[in-house]
């Protein structure tokens, strides 16, 4: 029987501005396209970050659960602050479920330990500092502001299965509705 694959489209609706990291593309730069991540069925590209807390994190520490994994611009902003509490806030869904949840941003590990503890959140948190996990899931893109260009997280949602392959992927992410969408889609995995 095939499982059901998908990826989720969003319309373009409003737009929030976020604070990006000021860090302009080289010459030379690899900037993956929206396209260049994994897709539903494909193995999820392993990894192993630090976490808000004292350790890491890694693929192989979800294996045979479900996994949603979000990609997220910066911590403590307006619309990753409301991702990060909608998520929060279903947590006991999402384990019931057998599903767990990782936020992964480039902020640093004091950053998301801080932003965790000020929001209270019940989710665990990863640091890409050097953007190896975010260019491997192609979340990692030039992205324009103002007219002005520099590389970011494009804020992408990747639902992982207990077998480790892609089930389901939000590309350029809309905060409102989304955590719950996700969860909707993990109950039906």
């Amino acid at each position: 029987m095939a499982r059901k694959q998908q990826v989720h489209r969003q319309s373009a609706g409003k737009k929030t501005a976020a604070r990006q990291p000021a860090q302009k593309p080289s010459a030379g730069a690899k900037v993956r396209n929206a396209g260049a991540g994994p897709s539903p069925g494909t193995k999820a590209p392993a990894f192993s970050l630090p976490r808000d807390s004292d350790g890491t994190v890694s693929l192989a520490d979800f294996a045979g659960r479900k996994l949603v994994l979000y990609f997220y611009p910066r911590a403590d902003t307006t619309g990753c602050t409301k991702e990060a509490i909608d998520f929060s806030r279903l947590r006991g869904d999402f384990a019931r479920a057998n599903t767990e949840i990782l936020g992964v941003s480039a902020d640093p590990v004091p950053a998301l330990a801080k932003f965790k503890a000020k929001h209270k959140l019940a989710i665990a948190l990863a640091s890409d500092e050097k953007h190896r996990m975010l260019e491997a899931y192609g979340v990692w893109q030039e992205k324009s502001l103002y007219g002005r260009k520099f590389l970011g997280i494009v804020r992408t949602s990747f639902l992982i299965g207990p077998d480790g392959r892609i089930a389901t992927v939000w590309p350029k992410v809309s905060v409102d509705g989304h955590a719950a969408e996700v969860l909707a889609a993990a109950k039906a995995l």
